[in-house]
């Protein structure tokens, strides 16, 4: 990947393919020439076939996310909802393309992750403690980058767009998501994530320096489409960016 051009960050679709189509646009409007997709890219009630086969058709460089993972290894009793619709809605090609994923890459300066280097699951610019997620702290994010000699780190996996600076010049980024900007989780401890807002998020990237963007969409039919899909957590969330 060469470092000319604007790079365009997207992670955390999650089958949202109205999103997705709007946040391609905003990002070619704005000049991007490159696309990166950080995983968790079909897992949810919406459109995880459609959504895959425009990706393949762009053929992004991508990561695996936890929800990649989950969905291609866990048996079907034990995945959870999300997981569970898309698996039974992807065809053996699009279970090939999610398997070739990897976990994590670097490019030109640029270490690509879902959660961090060491994990899928780990956020890197949230801590999550038994009374609710809060900011990591510096030390947190430079002990969970370890000895990472990129200077950019992009992440996903918290949804919640956000860019930290580090002392020694270390910056780690999350574009947040770009399908559902809000969640509940009980892992490692329950927990909310929200934006308070229903636009779709990603980042632009230029000579390392990050910007983040907020995106409208028709977030109305995604909704509806989790309603019919027997989804009120989501449909709420995808109204609102409130869990």
């Amino acid at each position: 990947m060469s470092t000319d051009g604007m790079l365009a960050v997207l992670s955390d679709i999650h089958g949202n393919l109205p999103a997705l189509e709007a946040v391609i646009a905003d990002a070619q409007a704005a000049g991007a020439t490159r696309f990166v997709n950080l995983g968790d890219s079909l897992s949810g009630p919406l459109w995880p076939a459609e959504t895959a086969a425009l990706l393949m058709r762009l053929d992004w460089t991508t990561i695996a996310g936890n929800h990649e993972r989950q969905l291609l290894s866990d048996a079907p009793e034990r995945m959870n909802a999300s997981d569970r619709f898309a698996r039974a809605a992807l065809d053996d090609t699009q279970l090939r393309w999610l398997a070739a994923q990897p976990a994590t890459l670097s490019i030109d300066g640029i270490r690509l992750v879902h959660g961090t280097r060491r994990s899928d699951v780990e956020q890197l610019l949230e801590t999550v403690e038994p009374t609710g997620l809060r900011a990591a702290s510096a030390a947190e994010i430079a002990e969970r980058l370890g000895d990472e000699a990129a200077l950019l780190t992009l992440c996903g996996h918290s949804h919640l767009p956000g860019v930290r600076t580090l002392g020694d010049g270390r910056t780690a980024a999350n574009p947040g998501s770009v399908g559902l900007q809000a969640y509940r989780e009980d892992q490692p401890y329950p927990h909310v994530a929200q934006t308070g807002d229903p636009r779709a998020r990603y980042a632009l990237v230029r000579d390392l320096q990050v910007e983040l963007r907020a995106i409208a969409y028709d977030h109305a039919s995604a909704a509806q489409k989790a309603e019919r899909e027997g989804r009120p957590d989501w449909a709420i969330a995808l109204r609102t960016g409130m869990a």
